[in-house]
C-alpha cells in the first residue's frame, strides 16, 4: 500500500466517524423536537438511524487510530527507533538533543534520505558545519535521485550563506520534483539572497501558482507585492498583499527559529527579511499600500 493511499485511508475514516457523529446528533435533534409516533414500545425509525450513526462513528475512531499507529510504527521501521523523537526535538529547535536520536538511527541501518536531512540541519544549527556538509554530501551520494537529498545539500549550502552553491543544489530537487510549490520557493529565497532577484520572482510565480504552507506563502507573497508595486502592476500588487496578509500566520514560524540561528550571515539576513515583512504587514492594515 502507497503512502498516499495510507493516508487516505486515515482522513477516509476520519472523515467517515465524523460523518457519523453528525447523524447520530441529527437524529437525536428530530427525535426531541419532531417525537414521530411510534409503534408500539421500540426505537423509532429515526432513533435507530442514529443509533446506526453511533456505530460507524465508533468503528471508524478505532479504525483510524489504529491506522494511525500502524503508520508510526512504519515510520519507525523506516527511520529508526529516534527518528520521531528527534523530529520533535528539532521542531523545538533542541538540536543538540536531537544528534544521537539521528546517529542512532543511522547505526541501525536506518540511514534514508529524511534522517540525513534532518541530521544536517541539526549539525549546522548547532555550528558543526563541517559535519553538516559532509552529511549532505553522503545524502546526495546514497539518494542521487531523490529531491530531498538536494534540498538537504542546499540547506547545509545556505547556513554557510554559500547562496550561489545553495542555488545550484536547489535547481537539481526543482528538477527532481517541479511540481512542489515549497521547493519553488525555497529556490526563490535562495535566488533572492544570492542576489539573483530576476530570477527569484519568477520561481516565486511559480511556487504561487499553488496552495502552499502559509509559512512559505507569506514571504513568497512578500516578494511578489514588493516586485509588482516597483513596476507599478497595482492590481498584482494588490493581490500579493492580500495573499500576504492572509498567510501572516505563517511568520510565527520563521521568528521562531532567529534565535537558533544567531550569530550567522543567513540567520542576520533572515532577521532583515521578516523585519521588513512585518513592516509591511502593519502598513496594509493602516491601509498605507503605497
Amino acid at each position: 500500500m502507497s503512502r498516499r493511499v495510507q493516508w487516505l485511508a486515515v482522513f477516509g475514516s476520519f472523515g467517515l466517524a465524523l460523518a457519523g457523529l453528525i447523524l447520530f446528533a441529527g437524529g437525536l435533534v428530530v427525535e426531541l423536537v419532531a417525537r414521530p409516533e411510534r409503534s408500539g414500545d421500540g426505537l423509532s425509525p429515526i432513533l435507530q438511524f442514529a443509533l446506526v450513526g453511533l456505530c460507524l462513528s465508533a468503528v471508524m475512531f478505532l479504525l483510524w487510530f489504529a491506522l494511525v499507529g500502524l503508520l508510526l510504527v512504519r515510520q519507525s521501521r523506516q527511520q529508526g527507533s529516534g527518528y520521531a523523537e528527534a523530529y520533535r526535538l528539532i521542531e523545538a529547535f533542541r538540536f543538540r538533543e536531537a544528534i544521537p536520536l539521528l546517529q542512532r538511527s543511522i547505526a541501525e541501518g536506518k540511514e534514508t534520505a529524511d534522517v540525513l536531512m534532518l541530521l544536517t540541519s541539526a549539525y549546522a544549527y548547532t555550528g558543526q558545519l563541517a559535519k553538516a556538509q559532509a552529511t549532505a554530501d553522503r545524502s546526495v551520494q546514497l539518494f542521487p535521485n531523490e529531491a530531498s537529498s538536494y534540498i538537504t545539500l542546499a540547506n547545509g549550502y545556505r547556513m554557510q550563506a554559500a547562496y550561489d552553491e545553495a542555488v545550484s543544489a536547489i535547481q537539481k530537487a526543482v528538477e527532481l520534483a517541479p511540481d512542489q510549490p515549497v521547493v519553488w520557493a525555497e529556490l526563490g529565497y535562495l535566488q533572492h539572497f544570492a542576489g539573483d532577484k530576476e530570477a527569484a520572482i519568477v520561481s516565486f510565480e511559480r511556487a504561487a501558482t499553488h496552495a502552499m504552507p502559509a509559512m512559505y506563502g507569506v514571504r513568497v507573497y512578500y516578494h511578489l507585492a514588493q516586485a509588482y508595486q516597483a513596476v507599478n502592476e497595482t492590481r498584482k500588487a494588490v493581490k500579493a498583499m492580500a495573499k500576504m496578509m492572509s498567510a501572516r500566520d505563517g511568520l510565527k514560524t520563521w521568528k521562531s527559529g532567529l534565535s537558533a540561528m544567531e550569530g550567522t550571515a543567513y540567520g542576520q539576513a533572515l532577521r532583515y527579511e521578516i523585519s521588513a515583512i512585518e513592516q509591511a504587514l502593519a502598513d496594509a492594515d493602516a491601509g498605507n499600500l503605497g
